[in-house]
């Protein structure tokens, strides 16, 4: 409860320099919430200022709770401090705290989530290769990153969503001889043998009709070196910008990558820009980096001709201290082009968050290294878990994955399914509406609630849940409080001249249900920068399921319609909420549906 901590901490600063303890610098970090609502808002652990003085800790703060007693009858928004044990407990007057934020909340909803400097952010994610449709194992990425770059912004930051396209790699190479070599005959005949040979649901999607041939192509290679050798030709000649193999490999992806855009369109996903991984080769970029890595007093040369850092002093530990960035036929590798690219990244914003799977960790930690061998900083990353099937990891290579496009169809059967027994009153088109929102959201919101560092087993029951603690709940919590606003009207209310009195409110009175949505409505910039700080969006998934079950009981208890018309103080509520349960949705990627 930022609020709170913000109106205490001069307070206790000068409490604790009273006791002799006089750099607290980091006061505001040590503050936390209390777990146990029961025993206030915000918490003080003393265990390290009363080691500083030689001091039991339950004593040490006993002290400080008599000695703050004062600014409790002084300071307003204060309505209680007590020792437990070791931690000195603050607890908020509730409404003096509505008076606080309700007003601000109603005022200002797109501001509910600043509460600290903004950045100018570039968040890359994705960025999957372009060679089939995009499957289940490659949404949590997606997913992630693109949740990232909404709760960012919900928090005011300057942001902007990245795809870095391989266009120059191997799987891109596939592809494209698949294409030139081998017809739809061909391309059924190998996969039929090869026992993947299951018919699309999305046959008329490029994606899925080319990702046949890229299958097939490499079924090929496993008996055939001639295939192979081609295929490294073609991705040599990418990587000295040969502008016909280049433009080769553009007709093959291209197609490939509208279609899994078309995809993430669908689960709400979009980029701001796409940058080509061939752009560092063409403009001369690679070239420099690799001057400079030659240069650095890491950098060895092997036998075979090939550069590379040596990073055993530099914390890579094992069989991996080497870190090659030039062949010895003098080409760079996809490592030395991702080097240049963030160097290019580094010019676009001021921090850069790159959303990247477990696997990358090492070759992310040998990138940074050689990152400041060339004079630049290192990005943020989040490291994520794989999404894997009963049998293991998902492969296009094998075909064996669950399409995305496969998955929202079902999710959005399924959910419609559901809606049209409770909903028998529904058109058609409301109906596809609502089923392919519920749908949607909980696709995404069963991924996000997950922490990032917890792998997920891919099980249908699990991705399309609609029970409680998921999208649904969230969705019909804020279709609810759309309901309130849409019946005063009908009953020829002016709710928007109703509220103009909100700052002039008593909150003196406030059930049990109305003061806990309160602290919860208080708690909203906090919990959404903490989760992006510690970059988990799982704790702002709990946060706000907490939020709307606080409001869900508000509703219960506090109408706001009355027999004398409305009553404002439970509107305002009602309305702050609302804005705050829309805004996590959005977050989220969950519809934030008016009526369900």
């Amino acid at each position: 409860m930022r609020i709170l901590q913000q109106a205490i901490e001069p307070h206790l600063a000068a409490a604790l320099s009273e006791v002799g303890i006089d750099d607290t610098s980091n006061l505001a970090s040590l503050l936390q919430r209390v777990k146990e609502e029961s025993q206030g808002d915000v918490a003080l652990p003393c265990f390290t200022f009363a080691k500083h003085l030689g001091r039991a800790p339950a004593e040490f703060a006993a002290e400080l709770a008599d000695a703050l007693q004062a600014t409790v009858a002084s300071e307003s928004l204060l309505a209680e401090v007590h020792a437990v044990g070791g931690f000195l407990n603050f607890r908020a007057d509730v409404s003096t705290l509505a008076q606080e934020v309700i007003p601000q909340t109603l005022a200002d909803p797109a501001a509910a989530g600043h509460a600290r400097d903004p950045s100018a952010l570039l968040i890359e994610h994705t960025s999957a290769n372009p060679n089939g449709p995009f499957h289940v194992g490659r949404s949590r990425n997606a997913i992630l990153g693109d949740c990232f770059v909404r709760l960012h912004r919900l928090a005011g930051d300057e942001v902007r969503a990245e795809y870095y396209v391989d266009d120059m790699g191997k799987q891109v190479g596939i592809l494209a001889w698949a294409l030139e070599n081998l017809d739809d005959d061909r391309v059924n005949e190998v996969l039929a043998a090869a026992g993947i040979d299951e018919e699309s649901n999305h046959p008329d999607k490029v994606d899925h009709q080319r990702v046949r041939n890229y299958q097939a192509a490499n079924v090929l290679r496993d008996d055939d070196p001639g295939i192979e050798e081609a295929v490294s030709e073609m991705v040599r000649l990418s990587e000295e910008a040969d502008p016909d193999t280049l433009d080769a490999f553009g007709k093959a992806y291209q197609p490939v990558l509208d279609g899994m855009l078309d995809t993430l369109d669908r689960l709400g996903i979009q980029y701001d820009s796409f940058t080509k991984e061939s752009r560092f080769i063409i403009d001369g970029s690679v070239d420099k980096v690799l001057d400079e890595l030659r240069q650095s007093e890491l950098a060895a040369q092997a036998e075979n001709g090939a550069w590379y850092l040596e990073l055993a002093e530099r914390g890579v530990a094992g069989k991996n201290t080497r870190f090659y960035f030039q062949r010895g036929d003098g080409s760079s590798l996809y490592a030395t082009r991702d080097i240049a690219y963030h160097r290019w990244k580094w010019t676009q914003a001021d921090r850069l968050l790159n959303i990247l799977g477990e696997d990358h960790r090492l070759q992310s930690h040998q990138v940074a290294v050689a990152l400041g061998e060339v004079g630049e900083s290192s990005p943020e990353v989040v490291f994520y878990a794989f999404t894997k099937l009963p049998d293991g990891k998902m492969s296009t290579r094998r075909g064996n994955v669950v399409f995305m496009d496969d998955l929202l169809d079902e999710a959005t059967a399924r959910a419609t399914e559901v809606v049209s027994t409770i909903r028998t009153d529904l058109d058609d088109e409301s109906l596809t509406t609502i089923g392919e929102a519920v749908g949607i959201s909980s696709v995404r919101f069963n991924i996000l609630r997950v922490s990032p560092e917890k792998g997920i087993n891919f099980r249908w029951e699990d991705a399309l849940s609609l029970e409680a603690d998921s999208a649904p709940f969230l969705m019909y919590s804020h279709a609810r409080a759309c309901s309130i606003v849409r019946r005063l009207l009908a009953d020829g209310h002016d709710v928007e001249a109703a509220l103009t009195t909100v700052g002039d409110l008593d909150w003196s009175d406030l059930s049990e249900s109305a003061a806990g949505l309160v602290r919860s409505i208080s708690r909203f910039a906090e919990q959404l920068n903490s989760s992006i700080e510690n970059r988990r969006p799982n704790q702002f998934c709990s946060y706000l399921l907490g939020l709307a079950t606080d409001y869900n009981r508000f509703y219960r208890d506090n109408p706001v319609r009355t027999p004398d018309g409305i009553d404002v103080n439970n509107l305002a509520l009602s309305e702050a909420a609302r804005h705050l349960i829309c805004a996590g949705c959005k977050g989220f990627g969950v519809v934030p549906l008016e009526s369900m």
